[in-house]
């Protein structure tokens, strides 16, 4: 299992613009803190979200996009990648599973984190077909692509991107978590980045206290101290 203390580079890899930072800002932010190096992977602008179609055909992902850098500035994140694939229409792919072993050979971080592929019965949320989509190509982008030099070589031959081997992954969105991160000291800091998110959360009329109250369930379960907040994953050793 991963030494927290002995690594060096994350990346996170999701669908849209703000799941980062409803699954794991405060961690991102504690990271950062420690000293780690975090690179955000964004799969799709998130174009078909939000509730204003004055932005259609094509002025949703800027905002998005520019939502996205506002929320990761908030947590001390500043290189962002957008790989461009339609919001609403990703899919489990070669391509895509070649597009973020690029990034993972690009980035070789220590850890990758990302959405669950599994369907939640508890909270239907998670379940978004972007991000399930999203979460079985980035494990299978870890497992077996980027570190396998025979995979994708037109990443060595043409781009020089050698092969990476990812220590673990932690998956958020989970019904079967296992790894419970204390973000009571990075909380603001998350409520901060998803309220960036201005054309998806400006709606929500008690964002912090929806989310503080995941959060402490989180905690509970974790058997953390009453009055802390706690983000959740499902850890997968890959090395």
């Amino acid at each position: 299992m991963l030494d927290e203390a002995g690594l060096k580079r994350v990346l996170v890899v999701m669908a849209h613009p703000d799941d980062i930072d409803f699954g794991g800002a405060g961690t991102v932010a504690k990271l950062i803190d420690a000293g780690k190096e975090v690179v955000y992977c964004l799969v799709t602008d998130g174009d078909a979200g939000g509730f204003d179609r004055e932005f259609d055909n094509g002025g949703m992902a800027a905002l998005r996009r520019a939502e996205q850098t506002a929320a990761a500035k908030c947590v001390g994140v500043t290189d962002l990648r957008f790989l461009g694939h339609r919001d609403g229409m990703v899919e489990q792919t070669l391509g895509l599973r070649r597009d973020i072993a690029r990034v993972i050979r690009q980035v070789r971080p220590d850890l990758v984190i990302t959405s669950t592929p599994e369907r939640n019965y508890v909270r239907l949320g998670p379940s978004h077909p972007d991000h399930r989509a999203v979460g079985g190509a980035t494990l299978d982008a870890v497992y077996p692509d980027a570190r396998n030099p025979y995979a994708f070589p037109e990443l060595l031959a043409d781009e020089g991107l050698a092969a990476w081997t990812v220590r673990e992954v932690w998956l958020s969105g989970t019904m079967t978590p296992d790894h419970f991160v204390d973000v009571t000291a990075t909380v603001d800091r998350k409520i901060a980045a998803l309220r960036a998110h201005e054309s998806q959360t400006g709606h929500m009329d008690d964002l912090e206290g929806m989310v503080k109250g995941w959060l402490a369930e989180n905690a509970a379960a974790a058997g953390l101290p009453e009055g802390t907040y706690a983000e959740a994953f499902h850890r997968v050793v890959t090395a």
